[in-house]
């Protein structure tokens, strides 16, 4: 009886670890439109969820190949700009995770000159707002631990 239990949750677990392995394989796929438009909730094929924001925030930081990075200062100022809002995208999502607000802070060290640089070009304030964006998912991420913290309190 007991290995029936114990059966039915390695199959559950394995279950959900193949979605996300099919999230994570689906969103590597996505261009910043798509990207984009799964971070808004607007990709009827999948659900915004926290490994997903992840992954976006992950796919933003990766290299295209070893000297490259995902954005690049020969890019499209279309591109950069797409990269940037949906960074933002990602901090005001109430799915924001601790782990995806480090990447977001990772993102603006790391593209801290292209960021720089986009903003002197077009008069720009991105770099001002990216930190603003990390503040807000601090807000968010406060506002679950506070919630969470209730929650256990009633039980």
């Amino acid at each position: 009886m007991l290995t029936k239990i114990f059966g039915k949750k390695s199959d559950k677990n394995s279950a959900e670890e193949k979605k996300t392995k099919a999230l994570k394989e689906r969103i590597n796929k996505m261009n910043l439109s798509e990207l984009t438009l799964y971070v808004k909730g607007k990709f009827d094929a999948l659900e915004v969820n926290e490994e997903g924001l992840v992954e976006v925030l992950k796919r933003l930081l990766s290299k295209r190949d070893k000297e490259h990075y995902f954005l690049d200062e020969r890019d499209d100022d279309s591109k950069l700009k797409k990269a940037f809002e949906l960074v933002m995208l990602c901090a005001r999502n109430k799915g924001v995770t601790f782990k995806a607000m480090e990447l977001i802070a990772q993102f603006a060290k790391q593209y801290a000159g292209l960021i720089k640089a986009y903003d002197r070009k077009h008069k720009e304030i991105y770099e001002e707002r990216l930190k603003k964006s990390v503040e807000k998912a601090n807000e968010i991420i406060e506002a679950k631990i506070a919630l969470r913290d209730k929650m256990n309190l009633l039980d």
